[in-house]
């Protein structure tokens, strides 16, 4: 009977040898590459004799997709964390100072002196005062200044020390 036993190893072809391997090499690989384990479920869901021959091998897999699936849970809401703390910390204070500037321009700008300007006073003196006893202006206040000197109108002539073009006619 010892000779029927090693006769038996002895038949044992290379294909099964090669075989051996390849389930071998399947056990280390579906731990890392979770592509592999989904392939190698799908081969043994497919066949239930295999299944059962390699059980262990169907047990890695699931495993394994199972780490895989919860590390990138995982990554997933570290990557939202990181997110979340970088828009705090570098988009969310830049927006609130914008927002601020753009409220605290109107504020500003109120705040700011009035600024005399030389043309403005030249057309207040331009205008009429109201006072309680006359409605226009004195006659020494209706001189125009040289540095605005006003047109002839429709209604008068212009003062004396006004310049007016000639029309052509």
């Amino acid at each position: 009977m010892s000779l029927e036993k090693s006769r038996s190893r002895a038949q044992r072809t290379s294909i099964d040898t090669e075989e051996a391997r390849a389930w071998v090499g399947f056990y280390r690989r579906v731990g890392h590459d979770p592509a592999i384990a989904a392939e190698v479920i799908t081969e043994l869901a497919a066949d239930p004799e295999m299944k059962r021959a390699h059980l262990a091998l169907y047990l890695c897999c699931r495993e394994s997709l199972r780490r895989h699936e919860a590390r990138e849970t995982r990554n997933k809401r570290i990557g939202q964390f990181v997110r979340g703390l970088c828009h705090s910390l570098f988009i969310r204070p830049v927006v609130t100072l914008q927002q601020r500037l753009r409220n605290g321009r109107d504020m500003a700008v109120e705040c700011l002196p009035e600024v005399a300007d030389p043309r403005a006073a030249a057309q207040v003196r331009r205008l009429p005062r109201k006072t309680a006893g006359t409605a226009t202006r004195p006659a020494s206040d209706q001189r125009p200044t040289p540095a605005d000197p006003a047109p002839a109108t429709a209604e008068g002539p212009a003062p004396p020390d006004v310049k007016v073009p000639l029309r052509a006619t």
